[in-house]
């Protein structure tokens, strides 16, 4: 079978910019990630029956070396640093540091595990071929037609929103974040060419490097929540992971990729922790969980307390999109924020064909467990209830 991953740029930009950080900040960190698929019981098939196939693609996957034109292409981005370039011409995944096999239950289980700077680069390649693997063997002329049917109607309406547009408002902005869920790499591609053809002014980038590369358009991105988690197990106090890990940021990137992501522990407990001097340092916040209309009226009363004026920020959405719940977002806060959307299921794997939720998650940090409290309960992530406890009563977290 052909290698579905060809190019190790072929994943999303923050892998790169948190790579990035771990690098020069904590290199020897201890990592453990853990796959999960939420929707088991909508599967076509067991994803069992992919694990020969998903062993033979990470075989593939681990001789993979970056190519000239593609470290070049990163010296190019003004927040990736020479020494970071560096270390990966020399970068090459390591096969021992992931296992696939078949869990107690009778499920697919994969787990990574060793030194972060190899460990989480494994993650968005690996649900990629995941993806791709399984809607492979359901895949017919049908479906690919109806598929196509589904993004034309998208650029209509595109099309539309961008002619709705007031010229006085902040722009509607657009970028594809779908990578981890994409139905195929070619369909991911397809997508991204028919929206920068149709509405260039609306769609701003997308999350996946290689492709934005190919199509000189714009990566997207900044960090996820393992950055975040990370300092749950580093050497500060659990009740100021958040603020360590913001500072680190901060101290790495120097005003660059500045959004920050609000839900590692909840967006009540985040903002406790962003105070002036995060908030003026920071260019906006990322929502990934939890109802978004709420979200931005917090953030919204949050820098008003603050005395900020919040149309210098950005608010980012990113959880469960399409365009219609974005548009319908865009005019909510236009008038309170600059806005931006990312979208992904709904961009790459709209196919009328139901898609995988599946994720691999930071779960161990140095030996230590690390958690997820989301603003939305079946995205709380931990392999440890006990550990996820004690989280809560740190954060004064009531369950939901």
């Amino acid at each position: 079978m052909a290698p579905i991953i060809q190019s190790l740029l072929d994943t999303d930009l923050y892998k790169f910019t948190m790579l990035q950080v771990v690098l020069h900040k904590f290199p020897q960190t201890h990592s453990v990630y853990h796959f999960r698929c939420r929707n088991l019981q909508d599967t076509e098939y067991p994803l069992t029956e992919i694990l020969d196939d998903l062993n033979e693609q990470l075989d593939h996957l681990c001789q993979l070396k970056f190519k000239e034109d593609e470290l070049l292409y990163l010296r190019s981005l003004r927040f990736i640093k020479s020494d970071f370039v560096d270390y990966l011409e020399l970068f090459q995944l390591k096969r021992r540091f992931i296992k696939a096999g078949i869990d107690e239950e009778g499920r697919l289980d994969i787990w990574v595990e060793g030194p972060m700077v190899q460990a989480m680069m494994f993650e968005i390649f690996v649900l990629a071929i995941v993806n791709e693997l399984y809607f492979k063997r359901i895949r017919s002329d049908e479906v690919l037609a109806e598929g196509e049917r589904r993004l034309l109607a998208k650029v209509e309406l595109l099309k539309k929103y961008e002619a709705e547009q007031n010229p006085n408002d902040p722009p509607f902005l657009v970028s594809d974040f779908g990578t981890r869920r994409r139905y195929s790499f070619e369909w991911q591609k397809h997508v991204i060419e028919e929206f920068h053809k149709a509405a260039p002014y609306i769609f701003r980038g997308t999350s996946n490097v290689l492709i934005a590369k190919d199509l000189n358009i714009t990566p997207i991105g900044t960090m996820a929540h393992e950055f975040l988690q990370a300092f749950q197990a580093l050497d500060v106090r659990l009740r100021n992971f958040q603020k360590s890990a913001l500072e680190t940021w901060v101290q790495e990137y120097r005003g660059d990729l500045g959004i920050a992501l609000t839900d590692v522990v909840g967006m009540d407990a985040f903002l406790q922790d962003f105070d002036l001097y995060f908030a003026k340092l920071f260019d906006g916040l990322r929502h990934d969980s939890g109802d978004p209309y709420e979200w931005g009226d917090k953030a919204y009363e949050h820098y008003k307390n603050l005395k900020i004026d919040s149309k210098t920020k950005m608010l980012t959405f990113s959880d469960g999109l399409n365009l219609e719940k974005a548009w319908s977002l865009h005019n909510y806060f236009k008038d309170r924020f600059q806005v931006s959307f990312g979208i992904g299921t709904n961009l790459t794997n709209d196919m009328g064909q139901t898609p995988l939720n599946i994720v691999l998650k930071l779960v161990e940090c140095n030996g230590q467990s690390v958690a997820k409290i989301s603003d939305s309960p079946g995205k709380t992530m931990t392999d440890n209830d006990t550990f996820l406890a004690y989280l809560r009563q740190v954060f004064d977290i009531t369950e939901a």
